[in-house]
């Protein structure tokens, strides 16, 4: 059955569901509900597209059908709050993108390197379903959230997924006294005759979704969630939950509350992504090619970092005989090899390669070890500097996006 699709310009999207009542909705809200059935008492699907964007939306039997709408600007969505926006913002100022923001009161900015690309700062979550929606085309978030919102949806493609900030764990944790004081697992955890039907293992948590799935896969068979943002470390101390499921860093703020992470009981490991919206990089003109600059300048940057330039002299015959005693070493390889060039010097009145300047990249933690082997081996002169952006002929992972979207 086809569904008619409408495009109000009313800043709102909902889904009623058979137990809605139609006075739950504003007066003023322009929408319609398209109901498969006979009469509103039959109503088995409700769709109402309200969108800021004039995106298409349908919501059918609790299935999203996302279309782009006919907008010309590419949307990339920014963390608005907190440590992973900053983090981003200074990632993107790396990448040479800086985000130019007017006022910091308003939730739309640009980037002056890309044209016709528009910054829109949302909560992490909220980017993941605009996303989905179609109201954004491009989003940086943490992997947390997108697999905690985006539940398997294929429409959503990972076009970086190690951005190397934003680092967590999502696990469950318990209490290191009381019953669960010799609870060290999940294994045990499931196996405490405590929990039943009537008496469920009760969780705090702000991840529904992948706690559920966790628990089901782990035996767990009687649980509750409780959601919460934020804080969730107190629940069990105060009595209204018997674990919390959460994103640790450190740990410090488990022990510091008297909880304690179990074998077996990380659910996945995050940092923060790029991510896209799988129709919008087909279908919506200059989104694949915003992808491909923002990923290019990523990759250049996060490839550099902790890597130094070591330059140096070094007497020889030739290239060839001074590039086989660097390569004698093999921490002073570089990238592909050594960069071998003659160093010219006038010697009574005559010009002659006296020497040779040898250029290679080496990790930072590994620059003095790589000093002193050049020393050992006629090298003199060394000079190192920072490196800033390291580009491929072309990165594995814009190969890789392409092969997803089937280009």
């Amino acid at each position: 059955m086809s569904i008619p699709l409408i495009q109000p310009n009313v800043q709102q999207c909902a889904a009623v569901s058979t137990s809605s009542s139609i006075s739950h909705f504003p007066s003023s809200s322009f929408f319609r509900i398209i109901a498969l059935g006979h009469s509103i008492s039959s109503l088995k699907s409700v769709v109402c597209c309200l969108s800021q964007s004039n995106s298409q939306v349908a919501v059918v039997n609790g299935r999203t059908d996302t279309r782009v709408s006919g907008r010309n600007e590419i949307r990339l969505g920014l963390p608005s709050k907190g440590r992973m926006a900053s983090d981003t913002l200074d990632l993107l100022k790396d990448c040479q993108l800086s985000v130019k923001q007017v006022n910091p009161r308003q939730y739309v900015a640009e980037i002056p390197q890309l044209s016709n690309l528009e910054v829109w700062f949302q909560r992490p979550k909220d980017i993941v379903r605009k996303l989905l929606f179609g109201d954004l085309d491009l989003g940086i978030v943490g992997f947390d959230t997108v697999s905690e919102y985006c539940q398997g949806n294929e429409d959503l493609i990972l076009v970086h997924d190690a951005l190397e900030y934003g680092d967590c764990c999502l696990s469950l944790a318990i209490p290191n006294y009381g019953i669960f004081e010799n609870i060290n697992s999940v294994r045990e955890l499931a196996q405490m005759p405590q929990w039943k039907a009537e008496k469920p293992l009760r969780v705090a948590t702000g991840f529904t979704y992948l706690g559920t799935k966790f628990m089901k896969e782990n035996g767990l068979e009687h649980v509750t969630f409780s959601t919460a943002d934020g804080a969730l470390e107190a629940a069990p101390a105060m009595g209204i939950a018997d674990a919390i499921l959460d994103l640790v860093s450190s740990g410090t703020t488990l022990r510091e509350n008297n909880l304690k992470e179990i074998e077996g009981g990380i659910v996945l490991e995050s940092q923060t992504d790029l991510v896209a919206s799988r129709k919008s990089l087909i279908q919506r003109k200059g989104a694949l090619d915003a992808s491909h600059d923002i990923l290019e300048r990523l990759e250049a940057h996060l490839r550099a970092i902790g890597q130094f330039t070591v330059t140096a002299n070094m007497r020889g015959s030739s290239a060839g005989e001074v590039a086989e005693r660097v390569l004698s070493q093999p921490s002073l390889s570089g990238l592909q090899g050594p960069t071998v060039s003659p160093v010219y010097c006038k010697r009574d009145g005559k010009v002659s390669p006296d020497y040779y300047a040898i250029v290679i990249c080496v990790p930072k933690k590994a620059s003095y070890k790589s000093v002193q082997q050049l020393r050992a081996i006629g090298g003199s002169g060394v000079l190192i500097s920072p490196l800033t952006y390291i580009f491929d002929e072309e990165t594995p992972r814009w190969r890789q996006l392409l092969s997803k979207l089937g280009l």
